[in-house]
């Protein structure tokens, strides 16, 4: 007996059609973009190129953006875990504010965000002149560069694990406690395997997003040479003197750079969500 098979009804074209668009679309707004970059420093020769991407104002810009970068994320890490546990753990006024209002640094324009953090944290400002008091500097020091980058890095640590934390059964933290564990051994034998994956994501693209932030970060950095010039500013400063093949290749290295980042992320990603899916 023949069984009549009904075909399913798809809402975007089939295969074909939906793999060509999708190929257009990255090209157009991802791959050429990013070989432009190729192009222009290929102008360069090899000692040129290796030349321009290790002067030592370059260089001290690289681990300025990487040591500010990593640790704003980490920090980002931490607290964007405890905000996005007490959005889904807990009920209180004002919650669905609060979790609109971590989406803030999406809306809000860059430079604007680094125009109202320099205010702030200036030897004038409200919290600058109160840490002014113990000797310490917030604007104009790679203090404040974090500072600005906790800010716009925070609701990607704080959007992938939110979901997370709200798909976990609490059955399971129940279960460790009858067992005998208590707060920290359930937070890290039970919930921490299973959000791990979500934060590692979150954290990466805090860490990416910090390494090519401009707006917010170039009005509190100060801009001293050697000491908070980030990577961006340089790349502007070449564009500035309209030399496109050096601003390129610095460019090109930090695209390498958080190329690196995100491979090594999805590899990590990818092994833990095995690991945890083959535990449960």
């Amino acid at each position: 007996m023949k069984q009549n098979k009904k075909k399913s009804k798809r809402v975007i074209p089939g295969f074909g059609l939906s793999f060509g668009i999708m190929v257009s679309i990255l090209s157009l707004i991802v791959v050429i973009p990013l070989c432009s970059l190729v192009v222009y420093s290929a102008k360069l020769s090899p000692e040129e190129f290796v030349q321009t991407i290790t002067k030592p104002r370059v260089v001290s810009s690289y681990l300025v953006s990487l040591k500010t970068s990593l640790i704003a994320a980490l920090v980002d890490a931490t607290m964007g875990t405890i905000i996005a546990w007490v959005l889904v753990r807990y009920e209180f006024r004002g919650k669905k504010i609060m979790n609109g209002m971590i989406e803030l640094p999406f809306a809000l324009p860059t430079a604007v965000a680094g125009i109202a953090l320099t205010h702030l944290t200036t030897t004038d400002g409200w919290l600058g002149s109160f840490f002014n008091r113990f000797g310490i500097k917030i604007a104009y020091t790679k203090i404040g560069i974090t500072v600005a980058l906790i800010f716009i890095g925070i609701p990607f640590v704080v959007r992938a694990v939110q979901p997370v934390l709200e798909h976990i059964d609490q059955q399971y933290e129940e279960a460790a406690n009858i067992l005998g564990a208590n707060a920290i051994q359930t937070f890290f034998k039970v919930i921490f395997p299973e959000i791990f994956p979500a934060l590692l994501g979150g954290l990466t693209l805090s860490f990416a997003r910090g390494l090519g932030e401009y707006g917010s970060v170039v009005f509190i950095a100060g801009n001293q040479p050697y000491e908070t010039e980030i990577v961006p500013l340089m790349i502007m400063a070449e564009l500035q003197e309209y030399d496109y093949a050096s601003a390129t290749s610095i460019a090109l290295v930090m695209l390498f750079a958080a190329f690196i980042i995100l491979f090594i992320s999805a590899v990590i990603q990818s092994r833990t969500s095995k690991i945890v899916s083959g535990i449960g």
